[in-house]
């Protein structure tokens, strides 16, 4: 595929920019500035787990998984050459994985002072490592969180602690979250977070995690405190619809966003406010799948969903002094997302890259995409 021009041929694998321009000299400003905003990748298979690499030396990677009905799944490795323009998957990277992982979340290690490590989640979590010469991926540990049985309720997802990078705290069907000490391979603590199944967790500092569960809420956990836990906020229309995703804004952590099951609306919440949103984004037409903060901003999220469309949002209003005024007129519908992008099918997955903050990356079907924002 290396030094060919033209796009990519129907039933191979690799990724084109969406506009490939001419070769040559001849190429003018605006064809290069095109050629470089979209980037496709297309998978053998439907893509699911979708995440960036976070280290500094791996600019443009990411990893994906995919969704195959049974047990034989698989995990690839991509990345941006960025003088071709081409997404590569390297086969000394790909490797196959038990069922379809439901979250894939490389370390988050900047500055390379750890292995170079991949976490995945499915039946178990498993912590995988990047051979240092790229030439393999290995399964470094699978951590099981049910003392009592080989068996347990699958992870729905999980989330790796940024402020301390030895923790990952998974939610699981059982209703359970657990944070694991992945150095020493151990569970750190588990406690019964919810009535119901528990969809996701999201880390908002060293030891403050949250969750959301099909039993419709979303709860606030201190691991200084394992007893209790704070509801911020229950699901309404009506009382007790499932809540699927939750994403914690890492740069103000006030702010929360979560998703309701087969809802089009995003829920914004301010936890010091607990139980009335802030403000509800109400611009997708389907419902929503994924919501992604913005790394180096604390006012703009990302949002995607069954309406093919990927929004950002700008939610600077919120944080001004007349809060009540500015979420009320916000409550009303009345945001507008600043920037709209249309995919070729139902975006599933949506990931924001926290080392390359001008770009976002999205799945849908067989594709993966990055857009540069």
């Amino acid at each position: 595929m290396g030094g060919s021009g033209g796009a990519v041929g129907v039933g191979e694998r690799g990724g084109t920019p969406d506009r490939r321009s001419s070769e040559g000299d001849g190429e003018d400003e605006q064809q290069k500035q095109q050629r470089s905003e979209i980037y496709t990748y297309e998978a053998p298979w439907h893509i699911y787990a979708m995440n960036w690499s976070v280290r500094r030396d791996k600019k443009y990677r990411l990893a994906i998984g995919s969704l195959l009905e049974g047990y034989g799944n698989l995990m690839e490795i991509v990345q941006l050459d960025e003088t071709t323009g081409e997404i590569r998957s390297d086969p000394a990277l790909s490797f196959e994985h038990p069922y379809p992982p439901t979250k894939a979340m490389f370390v988050p290690d900047r500055d390379c002072l750890r292995p170079d490590i991949l976490a995945t989640s499915a039946d178990f979590l498993r912590i995988w490592r990047v051979a240092d010469d790229s030439s393999r991926v290995e399964l470094r540990a699978l951590l099981n969180g049910n003392r009592n049985s080989e068996f347990c309720g699958p992870l729905t997802s999980f989330d790796w602690n940024d402020a301390e990078p030895r923790r990952i705290g998974t939610s699981s069907i059982d209703t359970t979250c657990t944070v694991w000490d992945i150095d020493r391979e151990a569970v750190d603590t588990q406690l019964i977070a919810h009535d119901k199944e528990v969809y996701d967790i999201a880390w908002g500092g060293v030891g403050v995690f949250a969750s959301v569960s099909a039993d419709g809420s979303v709860r606030v956990f201190d691991l200084r405190d394992k007893e209790h836990s704070t509801i911020i906020y229950e699901s309404a229309e009506p009382p007790g619809t499932p809540l699927v995703r939750l994403g914690w804004n890492k740069q103000d952590p006030r702010y929360m966003a979560t998703i309701i099951m087969d809802s089009a609306k995003v829920v914004v919440l301010d936890i010091r406010f607990p139980t009335l949103p802030v403000v509800e984004l109400h611009r997708h037409q389907a419902s929503v799948n994924a919501i992604a903060w913005a790394p180096h901003s604390s006012c703009h999220i990302c949002t995607a969903g069954d309406d093919s469309q990927a929004l950002i949002w700008d939610l600077s209003s919120m944080g001004s002094d007349q809060q009540p005024a500015a979420s009320a007129a916000a409550a009303e519908g009345g945001l507008d997302p600043i920037l709209a992008y249309t995919a070729g099918a139902e975006i599933e997955q949506l990931q924001w890259s926290s080392s390359q903050p001008d770009w976002v990356a999205i799945a849908f079907s067989t594709k993966l995409q990055i857009l540069r924002v």
